[in-house]
């Protein structure tokens, strides 16, 4: 989910790497130039964005492209995580305003993301749409729990957009000085990235569904009908 959005509710972090974000980012803010705006900081985010794309794209001729787009990552993680903080330290945060910004662009960024991994041929195409559609999955699963619930997870399963990040960068290390080789799997031509893309599939799925049935469990005893409640 998006690292730094403020959203009309409370927000929490329950990502593996939250602690360090948060030492990272207190440290961060304070020293980000008065003339680069919260909005400044949610384009260059999205710039960063197009820079990976097209640093995906050349790697099937230029390898050392991977390195330009774990760069990209880093200053995409920048921008859009420090935009909502910066906001917020300045007294010029606009909570609705940046909220839906901030979640328009993220989808935008993720988009990006995959069509230039589909196009470096690391990993089927197939597989990383399908990635990116269960990944959209949890997005919105993520802003129905704001809607129902009033709090804003930032991440679940300890798994938020920071840590998505650093698991392509060290997919893209990997794919650096392991180049994927092809073999047969269940009458496929597969590689490793294949494989770790439908673990990734599966874990989205897995998430969803548990969210799915512990968050309805919760709201369903909460949110009794009237009847219900007064025969209680």
């Amino acid at each position: 989910m998006p690292q730094d959005a403020t959203p009309p509710a409370t927000r929490t972090n329950s990502g593996w790497l939250s602690a360090a974000e948060q030492r990272a980012l207190d440290w961060l803010a304070p020293r980000v130039p008065r003339w680069l705006t919260p909005d400044g900081l949610t384009a260059v985010g999205l710039a960063a964005a197009v820079v990976a794309m097209a640093g995906y794209a050349l790697t099937p001729r230029y390898p050392l492209a991977l390195w330009v787009v774990n760069v990209a990552l880093v200053v995409n993680w920048f921008g859009d995580s420090l935009d909502g903080r910066v906001a917020r330290q300045r007294g010029v945060e606009r909570p609705r305003y940046g909220f839906f910004l901030d979640q328009s662009i993220d989808v935008i960024s993720q988009l990006l993301f995959a069509l230039g991994l589909a196009a470096s041929g690391y990993i089927r195409p197939e597989i990383v749409m399908l990635g990116l559609a269960t990944y959209l999955m949890m997005t919105v699963q993520g802003l129905l729990r704001v809607q129902a619930t009033g709090v804003f997870h930032l991440a679940t399963g300890g798994m938020g957009l920071t840590e998505v990040r650093c698991l392509f960068v060290i997919g893209n290390v990997l794919f650096y000085f392991l180049p994927p080789w092809p073999f047969q799997a269940a009458g496929l031509v597969v590689s490793y990235p294949d494989l770790f893309g439908l673990m990734w599939i599966a874990t989205n799925i897995g998430l969803y569904v548990a969210t799915l049935i512990t968050e309805g469990r919760r709201l369903a005893r909460e949110d009794l009908p009237e009847s219900r409640r007064h025969d209680d």
